[in-house]
């Protein structure tokens, strides 16, 4: 349902309270202040109004008088600007997450040991291994853990298990063709290469790159 900024507003906000008992209010106060508590949270929410024309809106709905636009004409320029409003908090949202994962992963590159494979995708070796390395189109039996960038673990299995390279995500298929059986990484995945901007539910929000520390066991074809 959309929600329409103009009207859906809250006229009422608080105000400091006086040491004493505060007169009561005459009409004139009374308008004065809903107009200026409607005037700031407008002011916040839609800046570059023009006055004139909002007054003449207030006072002539108020007075029930003939409006300047129709009821559907009004309704689509309310609808239009809450989309063009959402659209622009969801932009700065999106470039807030990118910011974050930005210098999450500009730290991760500065950390000792630390090698970059292509797509951006990093790594560490935790343990050295000299077996088979798995083919692009390849299984692979690992054991693995998978944080967020918090250090919370999302997923885990710490029984051997079989995957099909094809199958896994893409941060996975860049690095485990290089790694060798017997070898334990420590891989950080750009959210391009993991979930993106969707993410994974509730499990992984949009834009969050992934840390998993595998231990490559087997490899097949």
């Amino acid at each position: 349902m959309p929600r329409y900024l103009v009207f859906g507003l809250c006229l009422v906000v608080p105000f400091a309270q006086a040491a004493a008992e505060p007169s009561p209010a005459n009409d004139h106060d009374l308008a004065y202040s809903l107009g200026a508590s409607l005037g700031e949270r407008l002011r916040q929410e839609v800046p570059g109004l023009q006055l004139d024309a909002l007054v003449d809106g207030l006072r002539q709905a108020y007075q029930n008088e003939p409006l300047k636009l129709d009821k559907a004409r009004m309704q689509a320029i309310l609808q239009q600007h809450d989309e063009q409003a959402n659209s622009a908090a969801e932009q700065a949202e999106v470039a807030k997450l990118q910011a974050v994962e930005t210098r999450f992963m500009a730290n991760e590159r500065a950390r000792a040991g630390v090698h970059e494979l292509p797509e951006g995708v990093l790594y560490s070796e935790l343990k050295s291994g000299s077996g088979a390395q798995p083919k692009a189109n390849g299984k692979v039996q690992v054991r693995y853990v998978g944080k967020l960038p918090d250090g919370s673990v999302f997923d885990q299995n710490q029984q051997p298990q079989w995957f099909n390279l094809e199958s896994v995500i893409e941060g996975w298929q860049v690095a485990l063709p290089h790694m060798k059986a017997g070898s334990k990484w420590r891989l950080v995945i750009p959210s391009a290469q993991a979930y993106g901007a969707e993410g994974a539910g509730d499990l992984i929000a949009p834009y969050t790159p992934l840390v998993f520390e595998i231990e490559l066991l087997a490899v097949g074809d």
